[in-house]
């Protein structure tokens, strides 16, 4: 370890949500990992969902530790502990949280004040932390958690305006501006990118934000998709490091795959693994979508449906509580159907998602895109369903289907989220068994599962010495430290 003077001090803020909270997490623990003095800033809720690794890894003798601010959950009539969107239950509950985490710009810049860091690692989603920086002289770093291929997208769009020409909201158009022809419609679009609300105001601050920071951090890797790193950082004009997969890098041991991102203990040899370890390799489908996503009754009821004509073996993250219609009735006498035909299993709320997709069982994973989940499966060389939902998700599903190969899409056609799902957005029960067939189905899926294999093998060796993310990750810290020894000198 370096000595305290010399030692990089870096604040990582990550925004409160778990697809953005947790490769951030992942993140600092590396910069720690490698000889930076880390601190994380979240709140107390929050801080329990990761606090495990911390610990451990600060007995291991790193310097990481989390410091913790009290979310305004009172003062806005919110229940106890729900201090991140994955907490909300409907539109309201999401609104205050949203705002809630808006009301902590004070208490963050004040812990900024007093640790003063030599660099701040924020999520984009606060763009006011490049004046923060500012203020204290230091470098800001932008940590992006999406794809690249979703921000060359997303720009070249909002450039553009191809979507502007189109005839009607199904009608095709090409992104200008990418290395490969990249199909869209209206309906697959982000609304903010398609109307003037709240927060396409702070996507647009976001951006700007993105601009005027030292350099982007992506939690991606060079052998994913190089192409589109080289059009981010051509097209934008800032610095970039590529030094993913996080998750895969920082959660190595079993016990670390085991508590990622869960607060209660998961045991491990519970009856998931039995039923798993009975099936044969690559037999089983993996069903999750995601933490942030609400399925509406009649969705799942077709998801149940749909998976039990395709007979293929499934394992499926369903959530208690998901949905009132007897969503719940339903879903758990089904449960109980295919515990007697041995042919699908439930795991309610949560799972090891890392432990799962490393399983030899494991052949196929149905994902709402979201680009952790993406990431998780290309490590494993597990080949996807692509489902997406809402946010960037059809970006990512463009990447895995048209550009990677690895993957084979349902069909979803609107970009919405979980509150405004409606019929309309529904897929049906045969296109979902015809899909699992293709995705599952050994003649179908040979050259998919190739090349998940292969891009499994690179995620590997980009984050060992040597490999692209690793070097990405040492120059980046080489670079920091020497703007920390040229500011001291002054």
């Amino acid at each position: 370890m370096e000595t305290e003077s010399h030692q990089l001090n870096v604040i990582f803020l990550p925004y409160l949500s778990p697809g953005h909270l947790n490769p951030m997490v992942d993140t600092a623990r590396l910069f720690a990992r490698y000889g930076a003095s880390v601190t994380i800033i979240t709140t107390h809720a929050n801080a329990l969902t990761f606090q495990n690794a911390i610990d451990s890894d600060f007995n291991c003798g790193y310097h990481i530790r989390t410091q913790v601010v009290p979310f305004p959950t009172a003062q806005l009539g919110l229940p106890d502990g729900a201090e991140n969107l994955k907490d909300g239950t409907s539109l309201d509950i999401i609104g205050k949280i949203f705002y809630g985490v808006s009301m902590l710009q004070g208490p963050f810049e004040l812990l900024f004040q007093d640790l003063q860091p030599d660099c701040l690692v924020t999520d984009l989603l606060y763009p006011w932390t490049v004046e923060s920086a500012a203020k204290l002289g230091i470098p800001r770093l932008y940590f992006y958690s999406a794809s690249h291929f979703a921000s060359c997208a997303t720009y070249f769009i909002r450039k553009h305006k191809p979507h502007e020409r189109v005839a009607s909201a199904t009608q095709k158009f090409s992104i200008p501006g990418l290395p490969h022809n990249i199909e869209m419609t209206n309906l697959q679009l982000e609304q903010w990118i398609k109307t003037k609300d709240e927060f396409s105001d702070l996507m647009n601050e976001a951006n700007e934000s993105e601009m005027r920071s030292y350099g982007t951090l992506c939690n991606s890797f060079h052998e994913l998709e190089g192409d589109y790193e080289h059009l981010y950082k051509s097209t934008k004009g800032i610095k970039c490091w590529s030094i993913g997969p996080v998750s895969a890098w920082a959660n190595k041991g079993n016990e670390e795959k085991v508590t990622r991102g869960h607060k209660e203990d998961f045991a491990q040899d519970s009856e998931w693994l039995n039923w798993l370890n009975s099936k044969q390799n690559e037999s089983v489908l993996y069903v999750s979508f995601g933490s942030l996503t609400r399925l509406p009754h009649a969705q799942i009821v077709e998801i149940a449906h749909g998976l039990e004509i395709s007979g293929c073996s499934f394992i499926w993250v369903a959530r208690e509580k998901d949905e009132i219609d007897n969503g719940q009735i339903f879903l758990q006498e089904f449960e109980e159907k295919m515990k007697r035909s041995k042919k699908g299993f439930i795991i309610w709320n949560w799972a090891p998602q890392l432990l799962i997709l490393d399983h030899p069982a494991i052949g196929g994973m149905v994902t709402h895109c979201g680009w952790n989940s993406i990431l998780e499966s290309v490590s494993a060389g597990v080949p996807m369903m692509t489902w997406p939902m809402f946010a960037e998700q059809f970006y990512n599903e463009k990447l895995l289907v048209d550009v990677l190969k690895i993957g084979v899409p349902v069909g979803a056609k609107e970009n919405k989220f979980w509150t405004r799902l409606g019929e309309d957005a529904m897929v049906g029960r045969e296109e979902i068994a015809k899909t699992v067939v293709q995705l599952m189905g050994k003649e179908e899926s040979t050259e998919i599962r190739r090349r998940a294999r292969e891009l499994a093998g690179a995620s590997k060796k980009t984050t060992e010495e040597g490999g692209s993310s690793f070097n990405s990750l040492m120059q980046l810290l080489d670079e920091l430290k020497s703007l920390k020894k040229k500011k001291i000198k002054i």
